[in-house]
């Protein structure tokens, strides 16, 4: 299980982030800081083991990138993901500077957050368990995932043009309208973990928005919905 430590002193955005890490399979939220402070505490006075970091940059009097030298100095293996609205070039190139394994600018949908983690998680396993690389590993380690280069006409392993021409027509039809997975699967009449995985592909390419609701059982609820400046992209999978 891989630990990670929230750090945002946005109380919303970091059960938000917290709920976002259920989500993924082998991840674990052991802890959130709301000030660099408390960060510090349970990264270098505690006996938890972090081992990823989720860093705000805009904190209340504070910035959140200051916390990364003092990770460096500690030669500390904890590795970081900025999560933050701040998308200067100044911001940015320190955080990269810092060695950050990516950065994510809000806001930003469920996929692309699942993307950095799961990205991450296949990095360092490349890199713990190897001592020598081909090429293709350097590459992998240097560009990033295959799957973060995704071909928008290329569809995933496992999804057929068929049932996607299916959905896309679906949506097509009802261009305004919020889904649920349930909801579009039971319209068209496919099981709702076939259809889930064509909707978080959709999400990917940014032809749908992702949201997130919770319901009076406290579960997350995700709900769907066209970008209006992808229409025309979602047209192209309905013929």
């Amino acid at each position: 299980m891989i630990n990670v430590l929230v750090v945002d002193d946005d109380a919303m955005v970091a059960e938000l982030n917290r709920a976002y890490i259920g989500q993924i399979q082998g991840f674990n939220c052991c802890g959130t800081a709301s000030t660099l402070k408390q960060a510090k505490e349970i990264l270098f006075n505690s006996d938890t083991e972090v081992d990823l970091v989720l860093l705000d940059i805009y904190m209340q009097q504070e910035n959140g990138l200051d916390l990364l030298p003092e990770l460096r100095t500690a030669q500390s293996a904890v590795e970081v993901i900025i999560i933050s609205s701040a998308a200067d070039a100044e911001n940015i190139k320190t955080s990269l500077h810092y060695g950050v394994v990516d950065y994510l600018i809000k806001p930003f949908q469920f996929p692309r957050f699942e993307e950095a983690l799961t990205g991450w998680r296949q990095k360092k396993s490349l890199m713990d368990n190897q001592h020598y690389y081909q090429q293709s590993d350097v590459d992998l380690l240097i560009h990033g995932s295959p799957a973060t280069q995704h071909d928008n006409k290329r569809l995933p392993k496992g999804l057929t043009p068929q049932t996607l021409r299916t959905l896309c027509q679906w949506i097509d039809a009802h261009p305004g309208h919020e889904f649920s997975t349930d909801e579009l699967a039971a319209e068209v009449n496919i099981s709702r973990v076939s259809c889930r995985k064509y909707l978080i592909w959709l999400a990917q390419i940014n032809i749908l928005f992702t949201s997130i609701h919770y319901g009076a059982t406290g579960r997350p609820v995700y709900r769907y919905r066209l970008q209006p400046e992808y229409h025309s992209l979602l047209q192209q999978y309905c013929q």
